[in-house]
């Protein structure tokens, strides 16, 4: 699923679509319900943001579309005319070229309030992470870190893959609780993921040491993997230096 980083790398992405009146299409059948096409076009994009692992964009008139990628979404900056096979979701066209949107089944219109329902993102300058460690400790403190980090609500824009490679960074283990850990390694935890979201965003290669790995670079352990939270999503781990700390169950 793409995450913050992705998310930020779109928006700049479609920046030279601001400021123009676009032309508005939803070619795929799910989109064109939806009737978006009808109320944007011909409006003035004023603006292209991701907020999270969600992109909005503002138009004229307080209009604000909210778009989230789940697993297979992608968003593309074409030129205009631009030959294409297949339906996307959504397309922006502007003077000189077009933003294109596939696979991206979560088109809301509209989506002001999205903001209101997140945590702090943890790519925003300046984050102040120990409003997030505060944010933490409010949680049920019987949830496990690993299913924490990934909740939008506490904290904005880290997914499944970066959860695993800031824990490994943090040498925490996905599966500890938030109570038995400090506020030092709550705050580390969320630090390494910002800090490694950052670099991948700047240099526009996200490495991955423990993410579908199989052996740990740090200590040459075997990585472990197992489904974790609600959505059972794989959660990758070292059970030799991130505490030797299993799921409850294991």
């Amino acid at each position: 699923m793409p995450e913050g980083d992705s998310l930020r790398r779109a928006a700049a992405r479609l920046q030279p679509l601001v400021g123009e009146r676009v032309e508005v299409e939803t070619p795929h059948p799910r989109a064109a319900v939806k009737r978006i096409a009808e109320r944007l076009d011909g409006k003035l994009l004023e603006s292209v943001d991701a907020v999270g692992k969600n992109l909005l964009l503002r138009f004229e008139g307080g209009l604000v579309l909210r778009s989230h990628l789940r697993m297979t979404g992608r968003w593309r900056l074409d030129p205009r005319g631009a030959r294409r096979v297949g339906r996307p979701w959504l397309i922006l066209r502007g003077e000189r070229h077009e933003g294109v949107l596939w696979n991206g089944p979560v088109l809301e219109l509209d989506g002001r309030d999205v903001a209101r329902r997140l945590g702090p993102d943890v790519l925003d300058e300046g984050v102040d992470l120990d409003a997030i460690v505060r944010r933490l400790r409010a949680a049920d403190q019987a949830r496990e870190i690993g299913e924490a980090l990934v909740d939008q609500r506490i904290v904005a824009g880290i997914g499944n893959m970066w959860k695993a490679e800031a824990l490994w960074a943090a040498r925490v283990s996905p599966w500890s609780r938030l109570a038995d850990l400090s506020d030092a390694e709550l705050r580390a935890s969320v630090g390494a993921a910002a800090t490694l979201m950052r670099e991948a965003l700047e240099t526009g290669r996200p490495g991955r040491t423990v993410y579908r790995r199989h052996v740990c670079r740090r200590c040459g352990g075997a990585i472990a993997s197992r489904g974790q939270g609600d959505d059972n999503r794989t959660t990758y781990w070292c059970p030799a230096c991130q505490g030797g700390k299993g799921p409850p169950s294991a």
